[in-house]
C-alpha cells in the first residue's frame, strides 16, 4: 500500500517539491513574512511523505509518550540543524543524493523494526543516535528544495526561521494523526500479524524513493 501510494503521488512527490503558487510567493517575497513561512513549512512536513514513514517507522514499538517525545526530539533537532545551516550558510549538496539518503532512512527503520540487524548482521546500532543521523540528512534535504530558490537576503534569517517553526508544527500535527491511528491499530488482535507486512511494505517504500532518486541523478533529463 505504502508502494502504490508514493507511485500515486507521480515525479513531483518523489522530490517532496514546493507546489508552484508557493515557489513563486517565496521567490517573490521580500522582507520579513512569518505567518506565511510558518504555514508553508508546516504544509512542507505534513505533505512530506518520507519524512512521514520515517516517522511511522521510528514510534512503530514505542508506546510510552516519554520515549517517543526523546526520539521525535532527536529527529527535531538533525533536521533543524540541518536545515537551518544549510540555507543561512549556502552550503550545497545534490539533492538526489540527500532523498535517497533519506528513502535509506526509511529502509533503515523498518529493517530494525524487523530485527533484521540482530538476526542477519548480529549487531544493533544506536537507534538513538541513527534518529540523529538520519534527522540531520531529512533537514538538509528540507534544505535543497529552498536553496533551489531565488531567496531574497531581507528579512531572510527571520523567514528561515519562521519555516522551521513551521516544519516543527506540521510534525507535531502530522505525529498526532499517526499516534491516533497507531492506537487503534495497535488494540486490534492483527496488529501482531501484520507488523511483519507493514515494515516489509515500509522498506520497499524506502527502496522505492532511493530508486527514483538515483535514477534522477544518473538521467537528471528525468525531471
Amino acid at each position: 500500500m505504502a508502494v502504490l501510494l508514493i507511485i500515486g503521488f507521480g515525479a513531483e512527490a518523489f522530490a517532496h517539491g514546493v507546489a508552484e503558487d508557493d515557489q513563486a510567493f517565496i521567490e517573490g517575497v521580500s522582507g520579513m513574512q512569518l505567518l506565511p513561512f510558518i504555514y508553508l513549512g508546516a504544509k512542507h512536513m505534513v505533505t512530506g511523505y518520507d519524512h512521514l514513514l520515517f516517522l511511522v517507522g521510528v514510534i512503530f514499538f514505542l508506546y510510552r509518550m516519554r520515549e517517543i517525545a526523546a526520539y521525535v526530539t532527536l529527529f527535531a533537532i538533525g533536521h533543524s540543524v540541518t536545515l537551518l545551516y544549510g540555507v543561512l550558510s549556502n552550503t550545497h549538496a545534490n539533492a538526489y543524493i540527500v532523498d535517497a539518503i533519506i528513502g535509506l532512512s526509511v529502509v533503515y527503520k523498518a529493517f530494525d523494526n524487523l530485527g533484521g540487524f540482530q538476526r542477519i548482521l548480529g549487531c544493533q546500532p544506536n537507534t538513538k543516535a541513527a534518529v540523529l543521523i538520519f534527522g540531520f540528512f531529512h533537514g538538509f534535504g528540507l534544505a535543497t528544495k529552498l536553496q533551489a530558490f531565488t531567496l531574497a537576503e531581507d528579512g531572510l534569517i527571520a523567514n528561515i526561521l519562521a519555516f522551521n517553526v513551521g516544519v516543527e508544527i506540521g510534525q507535531i500535527l502530522a505525529l498526532s494523526a499517526i499516534l491516533i491511528a497507531m492506537g487503534f491499530w495497535r488494540k486490534m488482535p492483527s496488529f501482531h500479524r501484520h507488523v511483519l507486512v507493514a515494515n516489509s511494505a515500509l522498506m520497499a517504500a524506502g527502496f522505492v524513493l532511493i530508486g527514483y532518486q538515483l535514477a534522477g541523478y544518473f538521467t537528471p533529463t528525468l525531471n
